[in-house]
């Protein structure tokens, strides 16, 4: 069984583009695998509007007092984000959810807001290799441990393929192409379009 459309080279050449539609677009990836620099992307490029994109990391760094320390304030720092997803799919709005999503009970909560409000949920995967991840990782502004990266890694391989996806009730499965594909973060937003309300 086939569980997700690559993007393809189309009859003139170029990128076949994937819509997707209202709902939960639910990022699925390990640290610096180019989730945040595609929800830049996307908004430079105006697909979507930058209040579109929840992500845990930013409600840390600027909504919750610095330091942080994640082991305690993670329940404080997703409870907001589910409150923001909530706000957005309630409306009938689009809403990306940005954080690793790499073990299945971090996307339940997050498939069961969008089940609430009976909208689509579309996974975008971001599946570089592990030396591409840690490349990436060393050129981030605040590098996090190797051992880390590769961890995560290793847990999206195990707990996030498409077939375990579609099982937990994702609509779509989308793989986000990167550097491996010769794609910059700005080059993969453009196979993307977000369909409005209405």
């Amino acid at each position: 069984m086939i569980f997700e459309r690559e993007i393809r080279d189309g009859d003139g050449g170029q990128p076949e583009r994937v819509w997707i539609p209202v709902g939960l677009v639910l990022l699925v990836g390990p640290p610096a695998s180019g989730k945040s620099s595609f929800c830049r992307a996307l908004i430079d490029q105006g697909k979507i509007d930058p209040e579109a994109v929840v992500s845990s990391d930013t409600i840390a760094e600027h909504y919750l007092n610095t330091p942080v320390d994640r082991e305690s304030a993670d329940p404080q720092i997703f409870q907001e984000r589910d409150r923001r997803v909530t706000a957005r799919l309630s409306t009938g709005r689009t809403v990306i959810a940005e954080s690793t999503n790499v073990l299945h009970h971090a996307r339940a909560r997050l498939l069961a807001i969008a089940n609430r409000f009976q909208m689509p949920v579309t996974a975008l995967r971001f599946t570089q290799p592990e030396e591409v991840l840690l490349e990436q990782n060393q050129e981030r502004r605040k590098a996090l441990p190797a051992a880390d990266v590769s961890r995560y890694a290793a847990l999206m391989a195990m707990h996030a393929s498409p077939g375990q996806l579609y099982a937990e009730g994702v609509s779509s499965v989308q793989d986000v192409p990167g550097r491996t594909q010769h794609l910059t973060a700005s080059q993969a937003a453009r196979l993307f379009e977000f369909r409005t309300a209405g």
